[in-house]
């Protein structure tokens, strides 16, 4: 029955409709973290600018919002990822198409292969600028702040699998 509830949820997590933000605390504890503003370079990168955390099973599920100026497949925020203190890559969630008319979205994944009080961070990509907006850290329970990173932070994994395959519109 879990899988199957795991299932509707991250099928529902990509509708068209617009998902707003969630603001109560999740069962474990650690209620949304939430940042105003903007990249270091409006208009170019993909910002995180929410992040809640649900324990499922000893299993963790992250929705996170994503503000990104997305014009189409030509350019467009094609993924969120989730990444350990060192910045080894725990989690990567894609997104198979733009969202430019829903702004802010909200998208959830997981399982996320973390155990609690591990030190996270949550960023997003855009396509083609890549990384340098912002980003969220906190333990994977939450809560989550927004947190500045190196611009090289964990710059490698932009390369790691998986990868998009196209954009669906």
């Amino acid at each position: 029955m879990r899988i199957i509830a795991v299932l509707v949820i991250s099928t529902l997590g990509c509708t068209n409709a617009a998902a707003p933000p969630e603001s109560t605390p999740d069962a474990s504890g650690g209620g949304p973290a939430t940042a105003e503003g903007g990249s270091t370079e409006p208009g170019e990168l993909a910002d995180v600018i929410e992040v809640t955390s649900r324990e499922t099973g000893g299993a963790f599920q992250l929705s996170v919002t994503v503000r990104s100026p997305d014009t189409g497949c030509d350019q467009y925020a094609d993924w969120w990822e989730v990444l350990s203190a060192d910045g080894s890559l725990l989690y990567r969630r894609i997104l198979l198409h733009s969202h430019v008319s829903e702004q802010p979205f909200t998208r959830s994944g997981g399982p996320v292969p973390a155990t609690s009080g591990d030190l996270v961070v949550v960023r997003a990509h855009m396509n083609p600028a890549g990384y340098g907006g912002r980003a969220f850290r906190g333990p994977i329970e939450g809560p989550f702040e927004s947190a500045p990173l190196p611009g090289d932070f964990a710059s490698e994994v932009e390369s790691a699998s998986p990868q998009p395959d196209g954009c669906d519109f």
